[in-house]
């Protein structure tokens, strides 16, 4: 190895060691330290046991049990590529400095986790200790590293039952110093505490529950806590939202004018119970992805102590979001406003959204059509309406599939940047000024 590589390399050790000291400083507390309360073991908790399954799952066949925690822990959304076999990994994640894929999962001992032991599966999972090198944390084992043994070990003899899928996931292909994986035994040390679930006495069990769902199982500060400069969650702004993968997760706290401070419980059960609350908007993107493949299959106990677990995450605002804009728009097509920050946009809205969308957005022909309301379509930055239009959205309801194609093939990124910001000229509390070279890098973080 170059004298030169050596240096970097040292240079490397100092920046992610002095980060992350810094990091830690700056965005503690933890995950779990938020809400106060007297914590204890599990063994010395009295209440009902607020892991593994709910009390009022059916089965109680152990594949069942250990489906059903997968399904909790939303294990197939990232370890499946797009097009691919459920499990077997290859899904890109673009990141700044270049691209890492999600491995196979699936029993298959040469290129899935069919040879490994219950120790190795139990590292990987909850430590970021692969058998073959550290993992980057872009799998969650810093959330996951509050799962108890059973529970993973459930997860893991469900995996085992399914047919295994020979396939190798491409090479790591990151710039150099970030594809020194023993780097991440330094990120571990500082943001992963590697402590299994505490329940918190002073608070009920459906608030215990629901925050081991929230955050041991579902994960969901990984994706709606902003991060710090180490990418590690700053849980001083926990739940506040963050843009991730070219698409914003919305602020989840209690603040009422851009959080979920305002809605009411049923819209909350609705809307992670089945990707849609009348007036609140429809999920798309990874969120859909998470109601579709995750939520939707949790019984309604579960998702009613994820609702009490949310209520209790302390408000924090969202800078540069507004209060969603009160609907419907007009029902005819003029908007002065709208017209005249997007003309071109106004064009392309009438001639391929409005038999869905509706000129006044309440949607044509389905409510999970409606524009109004909608965390995406009241964001300035217009990120997720620009990347559902590039991307289409596909969600499952209880009458099947429905579907909103794909135009990214069909339109320049002029013309996206136009239609979204009609959208939100039109829809959204205020105009975005989304620009063609914006809309091109949303393309490539995708």
């Amino acid at each position: 190895m170059s004298r030169r590589r050596i240096v970097l390399i040292v240079i490397a050790a100092i920046v992610v060691v002095g980060g992350g000291i810094f990091g830690w400083i700056a965005f503690g507390p933890g995950a779990m330290d938020f809400a106060g309360g007297h914590r204890v073991a599990l063994a010395d908790y009295k209440g009902p046991a607020p892991t593994g399954v709910p009390a009022d799952f059916a089965s109680t066949d152990p594949v069942a049990r250990g489906r059903y925690l997968t399904l909790a822990a939303d294990c197939q959304a990232c370890h499946t590529a797009r097009g691919g076999v459920p499990f077997a990994g290859g899904l890109a994640f673009k990141l700044p400095f270049g691209t890492i894929w999600s491995p196979n999962i699936t029993p298959d001992k040469a290129t899935g986790i069919g040879g490994w032991s219950n120790a190795q599966f139990l590292a990987a999972l909850r430590e970021g200790k692969g058998p073959r090198g550290r993992l980057y944390p872009a799998m969650p084992y810093a959330s996951y590293s509050w799962m108890t043994d059973a529970d993973a070990l459930a997860i893991r003899a469900y995996l085992a039952t399914l047919a295994p899928v020979g396939r190798q996931a491409p090479a790591t292909a990151l710039s150099f110093p970030f594809n020194q994986r023993w780097l991440m035994s330094i990120w571990g040390a500082l943001f992963n505490p590697n402590r299994r679930f505490e329940p918190n006495t002073d608070r009920s069990p459906a608030w215990n529950r629901g925050a081991y769902l929230s955050e041991a199982m579902a994960h969901c500060g990984e994706c709606h806590t902003p991060r710090n400069l180490m990418q590690a969650v700053d849980n001083r702004r926990k739940y506040a939202g963050a843009v991730a993968a070219g698409w914003r997760a919305f602020n989840i706290t209690a603040d009422k004018a851009t959080g979920i401070g305002d809605w009411g419980d049923a819209e909350l059960v609705q809307y992670l119970s089945q990707g849609h609350a009348p007036g609140r908007g429809t999920a798309t993107g990874p969120m859909g992805e998470a109601v579709d493949l995750s939520l939707r299959h949790l019984t309604p106990s579960d998702i009613a102590a994820m609702v009490t677990y949310l209520r209790s995450i302390p408000a924090v605002s969202t800078p540069g979001q507004p209060r969603p804009a009160p609907g419907p728009a007009p029902a005819g097509h003029r908007l002065a406003a709208a017209d005249q920050a997007a003309p071109l946009g106004k064009k392309i809205f009438e001639g391929a959204c409005i038999g869905c969308h509706a000129w006044n957005g309440n949607g044509a022909l389905t409510g999970l059509a409606t524009l109004n309301g909608s965390s995406a379509v009241n964001d300035p930055a217009a990120i997720n309406v620009a990347q559902v239009v590039i991307l289409g959205a596909r969600r499952i309801t209880a009458r099947g599939e429905a579907v909103m194609p794909a135009f990214g093939h069909a339109y320049t990124d002029a013309e996206i940047a136009a239609v979204a910001n009609y959208v939100t000229a039109r829809f959204g509390a205020r105009p975005s000024s989304l620009t063609p070279k914006q809309v091109a890098a949303l393309r490539k973080a995708s």
